[in-house]
């Protein structure tokens, strides 16, 4: 057990069998307000994802937390607001495979948080799968398999979302029916190989390309990190092949599958949690909701330099 001095101590505990650390108060009378000078940047450097447990925040003191560490916020445009920051997470009952949030897309942040206002009773609990771990156990054949090429995603989008998404990105400068497809290359994550093009009724058709392991925001290690076994609830399915035209071979996808499932871990939530996760290294997912009267929030944002 390692313990943080801030204004007051702030503990720090391992958690699961991987990188995955806890932050919670060591009294009763902790204010929520230190976190916002804990460093929880460079913890989550190496730990991967945070589980921030105890302190019982507002959603105003989320908002306020996940802006003293973001340089700006995104969002997803099929997704309601609550403050902010903060959008209620809605997305059916079912199962969601492990991925980066917005990571078939030119879009994806540096930090994804979850604020968790009231729990279910049973399920729902949010998968969290460490890319490192992946990686580290895939087969030579699988690693040369992605280090040789990347992966393109491909998918259009309604004109409302991908407008109401780029206003977001551009701090309100513009109202979304304004914006238009050159806003969305000024307005993409820096050096992505990303394509946009405007539809005759309006929606957006784009494909983007990464590497499905990669170096990370906070390292030079690489990561298998990506939206390969992720959802699309709100949206239509990507077509995900490599940049040649050819698909993921099938014996690699099963691999990969069963060995991201191995090493993947569950973060049963409590009333008040907040999980900070690094959306270029770590994936996360969810188990089935067996209990819907939940309330989970989440943000998207960039780290500050």
């Amino acid at each position: 057990m390692t313990v943080i001095q801030n204004a007051n101590t702030i503990r720090l505990t391992s958690i699961g069998a991987g990188d995955g650390m806890m932050v919670t108060p060591t009294g009763p009378d902790a204010d929520f307000a230190e976190l916002y000078q804990a460093g929880l940047d460079s913890l989550l450097a190496d730990a991967g994802h945070l589980l921030i447990r105890g302190f019982a925040p507002s959603v105003e003191q989320f908002n306020e937390l996940v802006s003293r560490y973001s340089s700006r916020t995104t969002l997803d445009p099929a997704r309601t607001f609550h403050g902010d920051a903060a959008q209620k997470v809605d997305s059916g009952h079912a199962p969601i495979g492990l991925h980066l949030e917005n990571g078939a897309t030119p879009f994806a942040p540096d930090l994804l948080w979850f604020h968790c206002v009231k729990a279910a009773k049973s399920g729902s609990e949010t998968t969290v799968c460490d890319g490192f771990r992946v990686w580290d156990a895939l087969s030579e054949r699988a690693r040369k398999t992605f280090a040789e090429q990347p992966v393109m995603y491909s998918r259009t989008v309604p004109q409302a979302m991908w407008q109401r998404l780029a206003a977001h990105l551009a701090g309100g400068a513009k109202e979304p029916a304004e914006m238009t497809v050159s806003d969305l290359y000024d307005l993409a994550n820096t050096d992505v190989d990303a394509t946009f093009t405007q539809e005759g009724d309006g929606s957006l058709t784009y494909t983007y390309t990464a590497h499905a392991a990669h170096r990370t925001r906070w390292s030079s290690r690489t990561a298998w990190a990506n939206s390969l076994l992720g959802p699309s609830f709100n949206y239509e399915a990507p077509e995900i092949r490599f940049t040649d035209g050819s698909a993921i071979p099938a014996d690699v996808v099963a691999e990969y599958t069963e060995i991201a499932e191995k090493v993947t871990e569950e973060i049963a939530w409590e009333d008040g949690d907040i999980v900070l996760i690094d959306n270029t290294r770590v994936m996360h997912g969810r188990r089935a909701i067996t209990d819907p009267d939940r309330t989970i929030l989440n943000a998207q944002s960039y780290a500050r330099s």
